[in-house]
Parts: C-alpha cells; structure tokens; sequence
C-alpha cells in the first residue's frame, strides 16, 4: 500500500511539470539555446535562465583537450582581481580553433596588452598584485596550506583597508600578516622562519605583527607545543616511539601547568630530548636544538624544569 503511494506521487509530479500552469496544457519544451522551460501550446515561460549543469560539449584549446568542465578556477582572496577578471588567451585562434589572420593577430595582441593594464591601472590593484606575489613565492617555500594562503591574504586586505600599509614595507606587512595567519591557524611555522623566507629582518617584521595586532584588535591563540613536536622530530630523524613519548610529556606538562609561559618550540624540543633519554636513542641537545631552531641552553633550562616537575 505505501509503494503504490508513493508511485502516485511520484507520477502526479511528473504531470504537474509537463503540464503548463496557465493553460493546463502542454507539452513543456526547453530551449538550450535560450536556457527556458516554456509551454509548446501558448508559448508562456515557465522558467527562464536555466543553468546547464553538464560537461561542455567540447573544449576550446589543446591543453583543455580533456577537461571539459564549465567552472574554472575558484575565486580567492589571494589574487588582486580574487580571480573574476577577464583573461584573453595566449593562442591566436578562433572558436573554431582556427588560426587568426595576421591583420586580427595585431590587434588581439593589443587588446590582450590593455586587458592586462586595465587590471591594475588603480594603486590599490598594484599594491595587491605585488603583495600577493610575494605572498605567493613566501607560501611556497614554507609549503602552507591553502586556508594559511586565504587567512593572510584575508588579513592584509583589512590593513590596506585601515591604511596601514602607507609609509611601510609591502614586503615585511604581508611576511607579518602570513606570521599572523600561522598563528591563528595554529600552523607551526616561527617568525625566524618567516624572516629566513622572505630574507627581511625578523625585527621589521614583528614590528609590523604587532601593528596589525593592535590597529586590527587581532586576538591570537597560545601556540600548543605538541603541533612542533612532529617537524622537530622530522627534522632531527627521531622514531615515532621517542614522538610519542614527548606527546605524553607535554600533556603532563600542561596538566601540571610547567608549559605555562614558556617558548612552544623550546618546550617541544626539550621534550623530544627526555623523551630520547627515557628511551635510550642517541641524540645529543645540540642535534635537537638545531632541528628546533634554539639554543642548547634553552633545552637545557626547560629539560630541567620537565625533570623536576614531572618527577622523572
């Protein structure tokens, strides 16, 4: 009884979608030119702007060959235009894919120079377009991740809104505005390794973290040192025993409140190093402290307070 219910709704669906609803006739035709849904007896549209959901029926360059696919790429907050701007292409050639006379040649070139110079004819669009390739090449040699990428491209358009960046260094604002996308993406990336990145002063850019901090109300998260112990451990080739040891001693750290105040990278680094002693692997402070990107007397320090706090 329940399947023939739900076979009558069903076709009563169906009726009512082939049938026109100001004439009560029909049938209904779409027309894929035009995308309308309209009513073959009386010519009403019943919808207009319908969206083609399938593949293209063909594609319009070489390298699209396979792909046929109508969206392109996404927008992101990381591009200067967010990716919406129009694009003429590099190959001179017609819908049909043939190839364009000399004469249209000559003037697709020029239209295809001013395209691109209408995109970035105000200083703002300038200023991003620099910004952002920098951004780009800093991402790349700190292999971050996508959201890290939109975070700090999200921060740094806030601060050319509020005029921060007037009178300052584009370079050092986006370096500091990727250091506070690290931070509050919780990523294990340390303002020395920005600066390493970017070869700018690790001074210049604090400075610049700091006016974004204040200027923009930017409220960071306490670094967890357990997200450092995976590089630090990577880095200096201990086994996943001797990680997994030092989660557990950073856990207990934190339960007894000694992680409190102190450096993330330094913690987790000291860590790693009672956790080598507790299980017998032979690394000395200073194959820890360079993987880390500290001093010996930092582990040093901190591997005492673990010991005496933790009774170990």
């Amino acid at each position: 009884m329940a399947k023939e219910k739900d076979l009558s709704k069903l076709f009563e669906l169906h009726k009512s979608v082939q049938r026109c609803p100001r004439c009560g006739r029909g049938p209904l035709v779409v027309d894929t030119a035009g995308g309308e849904l309209f009513c073959s007896s009386c010519g009403y549209v019943v919808t207009e702007k319908i969206e083609e959901t399938g593949p293209e029926w063909r594609a319009f360059s070489k390298e699209e060959k396979d792909d046929r696919s109508r969206t392109g790429v996404p927008a992101s907050l990381a591009m200067h235009d967010m990716g919406l701007a129009t694009v003429i292409g590099v190959e001179d050639r017609d819908a049909s894919g043939r190839s364009l006379p000399a004469s249209m040649k000559a003037a697709i070139e020029r239209l295809r120079t001013w395209d691109g110079r209408s995109q970035v004819h105000e200083p703002v669009d300038r200023n991003l377009r620099q910004a952002f390739s920098e951004l780009d090449r800093l991402a790349d040699k700190l292999n971050l991740s996508d959201a890290v990428i939109e975070k700090a491209a999200y921060i740094y358009r806030k601060a050319l809104e509020r005029g921060l960046v007037r009178g300052r260094s584009i370079s050092a604002l986006i370096a500091a505005s990727l250091y506070a996308a690290c931070r509050d993406t919780e990523t294990p990336r340390t303002l020395k390794d920005v600066a390493a990145a970017c070869n700018i002063k690790k001074k210049d850019i604090a400075r610049c973290y700091r006016l974004l901090l204040r200027d923009m109300e930017l409220k960071m998260p306490v670094v967890d040192p357990t997200k450092c112990v995976s590089r630090i451990a990577s880095k200096a080739g201990l086994s996943e025993k001797t990680k997994r040891r030092a989660l557990i001693i950073l856990k207990r750290a934190e339960a007894t409140r000694t992680s409190a105040g102190k450096d993330p990278m330094g913690l987790a680094a000291a860590a790693l190093y009672v956790a080598c002693v507790l299980e017998g692997e032979s690394k000395t402070q200073k194959d820890v402290a360079e993987a880390a990107g500290v001093t010996e007397v930092t582990i040093r320090n901190r591997y005492k307070g673990l010991k005496q706090a933790l009774n170990l």
